[in-house]
């Protein structure tokens, strides 16, 4: 009797890992979990903002489908491990891990192990993410933070201010520039 309850509270702790911050695990939208296997150690104090360009969603079955569509593009067509950032949020203001917190990426070449890239699905260059996930995204952050993942210090940029890039976008991009911990130079 004593090793079931012990067992039980060992799942539930597991399960209740992959619903940290309020993120879609992985395991939920692809069925499968990362195929990555290097650590990120944390807490990080670097976090990346970027767009997808494809992939605007507003549903939940469209985000999921979007997520698939970017993992199976990044793995097949890229050569990635896995689906290269941390976390995606979708026009329906659900983040969905990626790499996650402890996993390293493939998001921002040079910054990959010492960094969190957040992307958002679809193209910024015009227009602002729906308000609730930019919101979605703060949260996120927040959450990182009280959960060590992310150090209280950490500073934020935007993908294009370390590659040769448009991403986040133009409207994106001047939205986090307002955000703390936002830095011009890293």
């Amino acid at each position: 009797m004593r090793i079931s309850a012990v067992l039980l509270v060992l799942v539930k702790l597991c399960v209740a890992q992959d619903y940290e911050c309020g993120v879609v695990p992985m395991t939920q939208w692809a069925g499968q979990a990362s195929l990555r296997t290097e650590r990120l150690q944390n807490p990080v104090d670097l976090v990346i903002i970027q767009h997808s360009v494809y992939g605007a969603c507003n549903t939940d079955e469209d985000c999921e489908k979007a997520v698939r569509g970017t993992r199976r593009y990044h793995i097949d067509e890229e050569g990635f491990t896995d689906i290269g950032p941390s976390f995606l949020v979708g026009g329906n203001a659900k983040v969905y891990e990626g790499a996650g917190w402890s996993l390293v990426g493939a998001h921002t070449r040079h910054y990959n192990n010492c960094s969190i890239g957040i992307s958002f699905l679809g193209d910024f260059r015009k227009t602002l993410p729906a308000t609730e996930a930019l919101r979605a995204t703060k949260d996120l952050i927040y959450c990182g933070i009280s959960h060590n993942y992310l150090a209280h210090d950490y500073r934020l940029i935007g993908h294009e201010q370390v590659a040769n890039t448009e991403s986040p976008g133009t409207k994106l991009q001047k939205e986090i520039e307002t955000w703390s911990n936002w830095v011009e130079n890293i």
